[in-house]
């Protein structure tokens, strides 16, 4: 069974990896910063999962998990966004604040648990703050969602919440924007940096900044 360490590294590349080019390699600085550690020792690890033929390392260029290693990294992932769920549907805490306490029990639950916790809790796609839930397969359902920041005005589904911040969930809360929530994209001002919502029950517009914006993944309303 990989380490902790192992595991959080692929969790690591596999994010940058969706969030930057498709198929490109990651930045050994990027995987560095996004773990909190120095590039030499990012840079450390990198050769030590190649050789355990979990990666694509060139040095000096980047990185990419190969299909080994994609397939522990959806592991890993299912583990903590099932674990974020019935930590908020079964034991009734809140989505701000499950992040930290899945990122330890990922790595120390058994499968047997896992699989009674899945049957609990009906076999969610989802986890609470809308990302998808890899099957046991490790298959990862695609779901066609955009960067709020990336969008012209119009009408919205928010769907998924990619900053897993506290404070930042909170004041999401505080919004009601949350997952599920149908609102309206009314303007971007990209001078300013802000785009201005319309949210239900709200009668005036909000602004947001563009950088929380692209932590909002949305779906145009027909």
């Amino acid at each position: 069974m990989p380490s902790s360490t192992v595991e959080n590294y692929l969790k690591a590349i596999w994010s940058l990896q969706e969030q930057g080019e498709k198929g490109g390699l990651v930045p050994i600085g990027q995987v560095a910063e996004k773990l909190s550690v120095t590039p030499g020792t990012a840079t450390t690890m990198m050769n030590q999962l190649e050789k355990k033929g979990l990666v694509d390392y060139t040095p000096r260029r980047g990185v990419r998990l190969n299909e080994t290693g994609r397939k522990l990294a959806m592991k890993v992932l299912r583990r903590h966004r099932l674990v974020e769920t019935f930590l908020v549907k079964i034991m009734k805490l809140d989505w701000a604040e499950v992040h930290e306490d899945a990122e330890v029990l990922e790595h120390v639950i058994s499968d047997r648990l896992l699989v009674r916790m899945d049957e609990m809790l009906h076999h969610p796609t989802h986890d609470p703050h809308g990302s998808p839930i890899p099957g046991s397969d490790g298959r990862l359902e695609q779901d066609g969602t955009a960067v709020l920041a990336d969008c012209p005005p119009g009408r919205y589904t928010l769907k998924r919440v990619r900053e897993d911040q506290p404070t930042f969930l909170q004041w999401l809360s505080g919004l009601e924007l949350v997952p599920g929530t149908h609102f309206t994209l009314s303007e971007k001002n990209l001078e300013a940096g802000t785009l201005s919502l319309g949210l239900p029950g709200r009668s005036e517009l909000i602004q947001i900044s563009l950088p929380a914006s692209r932590s909002l993944l949305v779906v145009k309303v027909s």
